[in-house]
């Protein structure tokens, strides 16, 4: 254990190891901190991003800054996932989803990628670890809440209806890929207009039928000012036309 606090304490400060403990060889520790991550059960590196993943979601990325692509080439090395923690109004959330890359599709001169990757469940972050040696990127001590994640196939399909009435009004053809029957909040959240904020209000809820309500709630609001904003679009479209009108009887 003497040996793991020294290790975490240079991993966090940087400080050199003779300072730390005599006749414990430099190099040697240095070598173990350098890959001491890859050991730790709840230490992941974290890729920051300006969206919501969610369990389950493919996501396609494009990597091009040094940091990430030592990180994923790390983690494809050594096939271990990432995180994607949320950043919302230019703030790290504690939430995100931990993520594997399925495929490198394609590798550029200058050493950029495009990735395929999938989420795989969500964490929430207890304690940022930066200044890693020998790493360009950060990363993150987690833990994994507790969730319930059970399908609800009544409640999801008659969601479903009331997103496709909302697509309809908005003309957008989505498909799922899935059998109705099989989709999950997860599976239905990107397409039922939420803000970035309200996407990531459903990552925070642990329950799939507490997601799914919040869903049916949102959409509930949103169709009727769906209905109007198209009402109000023909109008417009109208104005100038000659307009064949029956008149009122008094």
């Amino acid at each position: 254990m003497r040996s793991q606090s020294i290790i975490i304490c240079f991993i966090k400060t940087g400080v050199k190891a003779t300072n730390l403990v005599k006749g414990f060889c430099y190099a040697k520790l240095h070598f173990i901190c350098s890959n001491f991550y890859l050991m730790m059960t709840n230490f992941i590196p974290i890729f920051p991003l300006h969206i919501v993943a969610y369990p389950g979601e493919c996501l396609n990325l494009h990597i091009f800054e040094e940091r990430y692509k030592q990180l994923i080439a790390e983690c494809v090395e050594f096939k271990k996932p990432f995180g994607i923690p949320s950043v919302l109004s230019n703030s790290m959330a504690d939430l995100g989803t931990l993520m594997e890359v399925t495929e490198i599709v394609k590798t550029y001169d200058d050493g950029s990628l495009d990735i395929k990757t999938r989420g795989v469940k969500v964490f929430r972050v207890l304690e940022i670890v930066q200044n890693i040696p020998e790493k360009l990127y950060d990363g993150a001590i987690v833990s994994y809440p507790e969730k319930n994640d059970t399908i609800i196939p009544h409640y999801s399909i008659n969601l479903l209806e009331a997103m496709r009435e909302l697509h309809k009004v908005m003309q957008v053809n989505k498909d799922f890929k899935k059998a109705d029957e099989a989709l999950s909040s997860y599976d239905i959240a990107h397409h039922a207009g939420l803000t970035l904020e309200e996407e990531y209000e459903v990552l925070s809820l642990f329950r799939e039928d507490q997601r799914l309500e919040y869903i049916k709630r949102h959409i509930t609001k949103l169709l009727p000012m769906a209905i109007a904003m198209e009402a109000m679009k023909e109008r417009i479209n109208l104005n100038g036309h000659f307009k064949q009108l029956k008149g009122f009887d008094i």
